[in-house]
């Protein structure tokens, strides 16, 4: 399986922060969280445009509260990789930061 670059684009973006806030605060798990946030909220707030436009007829305010976690709204793996890389990602750098004693 050939791994698309933007996959690694998101991953080195969250990496990126993350190294940014635990080197500035040494708190690595908050810059996991951090990261992982921004990526979770955008693939969330995509996820909220993909079901007013299929279901919303095209307005906002159609959109119930759990239509972002509407599962006919996140159909390809993309939608899944872009956000649980950088999370995996984030935590396992963390992870390893946290045992190695930083």
């Amino acid at each position: 399986m050939r791994i698309r670059v933007n996959y690694l684009e998101h991953l080195l973006a969250a990496l990126a922060i993350q190294t940014a806030v635990g080197l500035l605060t040494r708190n690595w798990w908050a810059g996991a969280a951090l990261a992982s946030a921004y990526f979770i909220g955008r693939e969330m707030a995509q996820a909220e445009y993909r079901w007013i436009e299929q279901f919303g007829q095209g307005r906002r305010a159609n959109m119930p509260w759990w239509g972002p976690f509407d599962p006919k709204v996140w159909q390809t793996k993309d939608q899944f990789i872009d956000w649980l890389a950088p999370l995996l990602g984030t935590c396992l750098l963390a992870f390893l930061v946290s045992r190695r004693g930083g």
